[in-house]
This record gives C-alpha cells, sequence and structure tokens, in this order.
C-alpha cells in the first residue's frame, strides 16, 4: 500500500467518522423532541383527566373518565413507543450507510 493509499483510507475513514456523527445527531435529537413533546402530551392528558375526575358527579362518571383515561394512555404509549421505534431503525440505517460503502470499496479492492 503506498503513501498517498493511507492518506485515502485515512480521510475515507474520518470522513465516515463524521458521517456516522452527523447521523447520530440528527437522530438523536429528533428522538429527544418527540421524547419532550410525548412527555408534554401526557402531562396535559393527566392535568385534563384530573379536572374532570375533579368534577365528576357521581362514582360511576368519575371511573368513566378513569377508564377513558387509562385506554387514550395505553393508545399514545403503543404509537409513541412505535415511532420511537421506528426514529431508531432510522437512525441505525443511517449511521450503517457510509460503512456499507465503505464495505463495498473495500470490496472492489480486491
Amino acid at each position: 500500500m503506498t503513501h498517498e493509499d493511507m492518506q485515502k483510507l485515512g480521510k475515507n475513514g474520518v470522513e465516515m467518522a463524521l458521517t456516522t456523527f452527523g447521523a447520530w445527531t440528527k437522530a438523536a435529537q429528533a428522538i429527544a423532541v418527540e421524547v419532550v413533546d410525548y412527555s408534554k402530551k401526557s402531562a396535559e392528558s393527566s392535568a385534563a383527566t384530573w379536572e374532570k375526575l375533579m368534577g365528576a358527579k357521581n362514582l360511576e362518571k368519575a371511573m368513566e373518565v378513569q377508564a377513558d383515561y387509562f385506554k387514550s394512555s395505553y393508545e399514545e404509549f403503543v404509537a409513541e413507543a412505535t415511532k420511537l421505534g421506528e426514529l431508531y431503525v432510522d437512525l441505525a440505517k443511517e449511521a450503517y450507510k457510509p460503512f456499507e460503502g465503505a464495505i463495498t470499496k473495500a470490496s472492489s479492492m480486491k
């Protein structure tokens, strides 16, 4: 391997690391925003449910409010978990792309 080949290899490694870091940073920001939004919505939903419970005229109405809250909370959690799972999959795909190109290049050099 020549000196130029070593320089190219080093340059490609740095570019790959920067690209991967950029993908991780972008995905981490998207995940953080999603978690903050979900947390905010969850807190707002809890507060609204608490107000409804305090305004319930009887036990039956209070149980209905609570059941509705549990159902909607569960559905929102499942939707959020699915969305976060997709964000993590996207992160893995984006982080792998630079390595995929490097593997292809390495295979073609043989």
